[in-house]
């Protein structure tokens, strides 16, 4: 068995597949007593060869008593799949009676093929087998055609399954399933060609609340794995697809036919007959109507970033990035939503917001959408965000962040009081993102429990939510909070919020559509909206478009692990599976409101890092003030405690968006907080928020550069034989390159090699030659290198980086840098890249190494290659 790895460096067993490698059915062998003659047999064996049944083969348990036994058994073809699978099934024309063992067995052949067709009885010879729990015949020596007969009766299988060991007792039998499935995961359906089924419907998460007394071993007895005879992966021909291009989660299927084959810790059923599926859950145009004068959604917009390439986070290239902008604005123009909280935007400032905002007026042909600005809201990746309609609501204030620390491993939420321009209704939306259910370096009280890795986080911050809350209705007890909570319908997260008596309006929507999420072929609900008790009455209806669960992964903006033509074939710019989550909508009836205290609001966002003697600039984004207005001081002020021990100092003008300096004088880390007040009422708000200074560089100290380049070793026509990326001292400091690393993208690719340098130092004006790959044999042999990698760098186009450790690179503002080149049409480069190249051409920094105006392109040539290593003279720069 080959275990099967997705990309994103995460092992994905087929999550379908995993349970059901546990979940085995009620089996129903063909009845053998009362006893009825056989059809005459239209096939011959030889006398005298010792037979063992396939029954003795396979045995009674999970594995054979005869592992590394050679053979010989009996039986007729009842599935030729050596092109797929790499062998053949036969099932024993003379079965027993023990309904504990199975008939039938997989032939493994491989890169042998035998010429063997279905209705063929055969006697082969191999070596018996247990390949990852499946028993098979192995090391094949001969296969003997006796003739052709009728193929076995299937066994009937019925769901769920009688006992999770249930398929041990027909692996490698034809069986015909009589129970209706319905298809619960795609996931792997484009990478390996299988679909996760179950009866009695999809499946939930037991924690989701679906289903009283769900279980996951439940569930496990109700799974099948449909495969499709192929082992291999990214069919180029994705199986099961309806006319639109799709096999959505809640179709069904009927009738099943197949073999029953053990492979990649999972049964699954090889079809002797194609399935036919019903699309009894078809797509829809938009989200089904919830009534009311405003409607609010919340959409997951799937790594929105502006910053290509980051670290395995949104699109790798300006392709992908079309093709995700254009599914996400088709998605939410669909909601037709008067304002929309957002999850997983960029957190560079207003930078992926105003992109966002931009691509969806442009398609609308005029002004129709706007953001709230925030500017970057704390340390995390991505960030939380809204946005609203102007020609509906109007903002009240500014925007309000929750900086409790409960969210400092998560995202800080964010709330905006809208005005309903009808109605003249208020209410509060706060958009949410706690922390994930992944893993990754939990311990204690953090690990898994039943609802997935930092539950005790999530409880932590539902209970922050709640007193964020608590303030927030001052202005307004209207507040509906929404978002992606992590967390499904009954788990301890909720029930606080229920607790603090906000109604999760998601339970008003019917059990057998309350998802927004798919996880192992599972589904609940991830992404909340829960109204206070001055709000649930004005609520009108919520609905979740499953416009992105229940479609398969392989139709979303991704182009890695598809082939050109499902590049082009399987994309469409619309809204299905443009994220991994369903979009949310409420809709409200707001009663109107009047004297609404606009809430003082304030937030200050700067760079984590500043340099004594250097200027730090902050950006300060504030509502519920008077700004100054010309030569006139507004009544109200805004603070800065720079937290160096200085005085509090005034900020003017008094801005609802404004910039502001500082500069430090010593290092250390300090705490900033900016404060906005309100002279009428004395209403103050306080944002806090920590910068760490360093102390001024050394201009003498180590510095150590990329000098040179080269890809096209061993191509037609190279100077030299090897690829080599040459290193320079061009500091006044000798540098050691312990810890450090050398390493390369394809011109619009992600840093995946990297090449840690061995210790050695460099002197003040030394070099240092590293050699890499060869694309063929022509050129002649670099000089004598002081390290060597494996590399083969693109001769033309491409992008090398030296760090100051071993994590990937994340691009040119990485703090870990050292240098960086991007040459020919690199997508990223100090300033502008440096020339494209050539086998015969490599770039050169200017002036042996010494120039370093952090431009590519002006402090880089292309010229002939001159590698340069350590015995080189030395040319230490002034």
């Amino acid at each position: 068995m080959t275990v099967k790895f997705l990309r994103g460096s995460v092992l994905l067993l087929g999550l379908t597949a995993l349970l059901s490698a546990c979940n085995p059915p009620e089996v129903t062998n063909p009845p053998v007593d009362p006893p009825v003659d056989p059809p005459a047999p239209t096939y011959t064996c030889p006398v005298g060869a010792t037979i063992t049944p396939i029954s003795g083969v396979q045995g009674s348990g999970a594995a054979s008593l005869l592992v590394d036994k050679t053979v010989t058994v009996r039986g007729v073809v009842t599935r030729e799949a050596q092109v797929g699978l790499g062998g053949f099934f036969v099932q024993d024309v003379t079965p027993d009676t023990d309904l504990k063992t199975s008939e039938g067995l997989f032939v493994f052949t491989a890169d042998k093929p035998k010429a063997v067709k279905v209705g063929e009885v055969v006697e082969i010879s191999g070596t018996v087998k247990e390949f990852f729990g499946a028993t098979q015949l192995d090391s094949v020596t001969t296969v003997n055609s006796c003739g052709t007969t009728t193929l076995p009766t299937p066994s009937t299988l019925t769901y769920p399954l009688a006992s999770a060991d249930a398929l041990e007792s027909v692996e490698g039998m034809l069986v015909k399933v009589t129970t209706p499935m319905t298809v619960t995961n795609t996931f792997t359906l484009g990478r390996y060609g299988e679909l996760g089924l179950s009866s009695g419907g999809r499946l939930f998460n037991p924690t989701n609340g679906n289903e009283a007394g769900g279980t996951v071993a439940k569930n496990m007895l109700r799974t099948l794995v449909l495969d499709d005879n192929d082992s291999k992966q990214n069919p180029a021909s994705i199986p099961y697809l309806n006319a639109d291009k799709t096999r959505r989660a809640g179709d069904t299927v009927t009738g099943l036919e197949g073999v029953m084959h053990y492979a990649n810790n999972a049964f699954k059923l090889e079809p002797t007959k194609a399935p036919v599926f019903a699309n009894s859950n078809p797509r829809t145009a938009g989200p089904k109507p919830v009534g009311g004068t405003l409607k609010v959604a919340s959409a997951n917009v799937l790594n929105y970033f502006t910053t290509l390439g980051s670290a395995g986070r949104g699109a790798s290239n300006a392709e992908e990035f079309k093709r995700q902008k254009d599914k996400i604005v088709a998605e939410l123009r669909a909601l037709d939503a008067d304002v929309i909280t957002l999850m997983e935007i960029e957190n560079n400032g207003e930078t992926a917001m105003n992109d966002l905002v931009g691509a969806l007026n442009a398609a609308e042909g005029k002004t129709v959408y706007a953001s709230v600005k925030t500017g970057t809201v704390g340390t995390d990746a991505i960030r939380v965000a809204i946005i609203y309609r102007p020609d509906r609501v109007e903002t009240v204030g500014g925007a309000q962040i929750d900086d409790n620390p409960a969210f400092n491993n998560a995202r800080k939420p964010i709330a905006q009081t809208f005005r309903d321009l009808t109605g003249k209704g208020v209410f509060t939306v706060v958009a949410n993102h706690f922390k994930s259910k992944g893993c990754g370096v939990a311990a204690g009280d953090e690990l898994d429990k039943g609802q997935g890795c930092w539950n005790a986080s999530r409880i932590g911050q539902a209970k922050a939510l709640l007193a964020f809350a608590d303030k927030l209705k001052v202005t307004d007890p209207d507040v509906l909070l929404m978002g992606d909570l992590n967390s499904y319908g009954e788990e301890d997260p909720i029930k606080a919020l229920e607790a603090g008596n906000f109604e999760s309006l998601n339970k008003r929507i019917p059990l057998e559509d309350r998802y927004s999420y798919q996880f192992d072929g599972l589904f609940g609900y991830l992404d909340h909206a829960l109204a206070s008790d001055g709000l649930k009455g004005q609520v009108t209806g919520i609905t979740e478009w499953h416009v992105n669960s229940d479609e398969p992964v392989f139709l979303d903006y991704n182009t890695e692990f598809k082939t050109p033509e499902q590049i082009r074939d399987l994309y469409a710019p619309t809204p299905y599976r443009s994220s991994d989550h369903d979009p949310v909508v409420v809709g409200l009836n707001l009663k109107a409101d009047s004297g609404t205290v606009v809430p003082v609001t304030v937030n200050a966002t700067g760079p984590d890092t500043a340099t004594v003697g250097q200027v730090y600039t902050i950006t300060v984004t504030a509502g519920g003030i008077t700004p100054t207005v010309g030569a006139n001081r507004s009544p109200d002020s805004l603070t800065a405690d720079w937290g160096d021990g200085g005085p509090v100092e005034g900020l003017f003008p008094v801005a609802l968006v404004g910039t502001h300096i500082h500069t430090y004088k010593t290092p250390g880390t300090y705490t900033v907080k900016v404060t906005a007040t309100r002279n009428s009422d004395k209403a103050t708000a306080m944002t806090q928020f920590k910068v760490t200074v360093q102390a001024p560089a050394n201009p003498n100290a180590d510095k150590l550069v990329i000098s040179q380049v080269y890809g096209g070793g061993g191509n037609g026509g190279a100077t030299f034989k090897n690829d080599f990326v040459e290193l320079f001292n061009a500091g006044k400091v000798a540098v050691n390159t312990a810890g450090k690393s050398v390493q390369y993208a394809s011109s619009t690719g992600s840093f995946n090699y990297i090449f840690p340098l061995p210790s050695a130092t460099i002197q003040p004006g030394g070099y240092y030659l590293i050699g890499m790959g060869s694309g063929g044999t022509d050129g002649t042999a670099l000089p004598a290198q002081e390290a060597s990698g494996t590399q083969n760098f693109s001769g033309s186009n491409g992008k090398v980086a030296l760090a100051n450790n071993t994590d990937p690179v994340t691009g040119k503002a990485d703090t870990d840098l050292l240098d960086f080149v991007g040459y020919g049409s690199a997508n990223e480069a100090e300033g502008s890249a440096a020339p494209g190249l050539g086998n015969a051409t490599a770039a050169l920094r200017a002036a042996k190494g010494c120039t370093d105006t952090n431009d590519n392109g002006k402090d880089f040539t292309a010229e002939a290659p001159a590698p340069r290593n350590s015995a080189s003279a030395k040319n230490v720069c002034p």
